[in-house]
């Protein structure tokens, strides 16, 4: 807001600069407190905005109160507006693409593509062209061009989930992506250059598959610029109660049901599981309990139908 004495051309010029208003003088007491109360509304709204834009869909929420997941939700905080690479480690069904999808959203490249690719489901003779594309002829099911995941990500983020599971020759060119932050079709030797953050996941021991001569040294050093830990679920135990109470109400909108109640004493046999299928597992179990228990889940159901 610019105050002046009246000239058009200067209140043109001062609103093209980025002025909200333009006040002549003398000023109009009741237009200028009009004038700050709309500018203050509008800036509320600018900041709800950007803060919407950063909510993560329900779908992807990552439930829990621990030490573990507060620690971890206060590393997306810092690191999703930036491009660092993350590697996130974890047993499997811990949720580590929760964690991908969080980064994702509430990063700048959120209006951009989230590709997601689970290298352990690709048989490694695909996974290049999988990756990187390929051109017509580059082998014999090659009937056209097409385009690869690096390429579909331009703009946005590329998710490597089971990374440790990738061929020896498929990292050496997701290292050189990283590296030049370029690719070349199979059967090309043209370059074609994309803008990808990157974000990795495996639930192996990657040192030690380096060690064995499985997963490359320097790859591992590009992707893990910054490391987030998932916890197992028997190691964020107290989360579990949230957890129970979650599945259940997605459960029950999912199936258009009333949501059903556990019992005290379900919730605490829950907590004591061993739960080597981790939050997977506990979804299904939940699940069955929903299905084949009382109206009010009780202990005497998570005996029946909870055990292995």
């Amino acid at each position: 807001m610019i105050s002046g004495h009246g000239d058009l051309d200067t209140a043109v010029n001062t609103m093209r600069l980025g002025a909200f208003d333009y006040i002549s003088k003398p000023p109009d007491l009741n237009r200028l407190l009009n004038t700050v109360r709309i500018a203050l509304d509008r800036k509320e709204l600018v900041v709800e905005n950007k803060m919407l834009k950063k909510k993560v869909g329900k779908n992807y929420e990552m439930i829990g109160e621990s030490k573990a997941i507060s620690h971890i939700k206060d590393m997306i905080e810092k690191v999703a507006a930036t491009d660092a690479r993350v590697l996130i480690t974890g047993p499997n069904g811990t949720g580590k693409e929760l964690v991908a999808h969080w980064l994702h959203q509430k990063s700048e490249r959120s209006k951009g593509p989230l590709i997601e690719v689970n290298c352990a489901a690709i048989p490694s003779e695909l996974i290049e062209s999988e990756l990187f594309g390929h051109v017509k002829g580059a082998f014999t099911s090659a009937i056209k061009d097409r385009a690869g995941k690096f390429e579909a990500a331009n703009g946005g983020t590329i998710f490597l989930d089971e990374i440790g599971d990738m061929s020896l020759s498929a990292q050496a060119k997701v290292l050189r992506a990283l590296q030049e932050s370029r690719v070349q079709r199979v059967g090309s030797d043209k370059d074609i250059k994309v803008d990808v953050r990157v974000i990795a996941a495996t639930n192996k021991n990657l040192s030690k598959e380096i060690e064995e001569g499985k997963f490359r040294e320097d790859l591992y050093h590009r992707l893990a610029v910054i490391l987030i830990q998932v916890p197992s679920l028997n190691d964020r135990r107290e989360d579990i109660p949230l957890l129970i109470e979650y599945f259940a109400n997605k459960i029950a909108t999912e199936n258009g049901t009333t949501q059903k109640a556990f019992t005290p004493k379900a919730i605490k046999q829950l907590q004591d599981y061993d739960w080597t299928g981790n939050i997977r597992e506990l979804r299904n179990v939940v699940e069955r309990l929903i299905i084949l228990g009382e109206k009010e889940v009780s202990e005497n159901d998570v005996n029946l139908f909870a055990s292995k």
